[in-house]
């Protein structure tokens, strides 16, 4: 379907320009948003009494992207991405990072006039980028990835876990479970709330005694006398 634009429209075209475009795009997205009208006599001859005008602004465009060019080459950009000691990045550099960080300094730039020397950028070090403004007018920046070291703290061993109560409770418990401790008193110990009672000692049993008789006693005398 022809179409003549009513706007600028990147990477489509600029404001007058004659493009070949799909019915339902221009249905669903450039008839509504007033981008294009239809290609007819009436849109032709009505871009033809606009043509001094268009091109009035097509100047005022151009000098408007020599001036941004100008002050976009001056910059100077630096970003600071987590990275290993190898230089690699955890994360990319990408078209929407450098559009953010311009956008810090004051440079509203669609991310997608901003060109990468690849897809993305994976490593430290200095590139080149582009940005293209208007027409055939391009800037040229230079970029610097830094690498951000991450801290990592050690991690601390995770505290013994209580034994269970319920269905282990039956289970053996370790041998040092059976040691007694301070909170479990003994029989031996008494406790503070049982006084201990001292049993009275066993009397000794008495040394059975052996009486002997008495032995006659023997003198030098006869038996005696009548």
């Amino acid at each position: 379907m022809k179409v003549i634009l009513n706007k600028d429209l990147n990477p489509l075209g600029e404001e007058g320009d004659v493009k070949e475009v799909a019915k339902g795009y221009a249905r669903n997205f450039l008839f509504p948003r007033g981008i294009a009208l239809p290609y007819n006599e009436r849109t032709v001859r009505l871009f033809e009494s606009r043509r001094e005008e268009i091109e009035r602004r097509k100047i005022q465009k151009r000098g408007s992207a020599a001036e941004l060019k100008g002050k976009l080459e001056s910059l100077s950009l630096s970003l600071s991405m987590p990275a290993g000691p190898n230089g690699k990045l955890y994360g990319a550099v990408t078209s929407q990072t450098v559009a953010d960080e311009l956008a810090k300094q004051g440079y509203q730039i669609e991310r997608k006039r901003i060109e990468l020397p690849a897809a993305n950028i994976k490593s430290i070090g200095k590139y080149k980028i582009t940005v293209k403004l208007y027409e055939n007018a391009v800037a040229e920046l230079a970029l610097e990835v830094l690498g951000q070291e991450i801290k990592t703290e050690a991690r601390k061993a995770p505290p013994s876990r209580p034994p269970r109560r319920g269905r282990d409770a039956g289970r053996e418990q370790p041998a040092e479970a059976a040691e007694p401790t301070a909170a479990e008193p003994t029989a031996a110990e008494p406790t503070a709330a049982e006084p201990a009672t001292a049993e009275p000692a066993a009397a000794p049993e008495p040394e059975a005694k052996v009486e002997t008789a008495p032995s006659p006693e023997l003198s030098d005398a006869g038996p005696d006398e009548g």
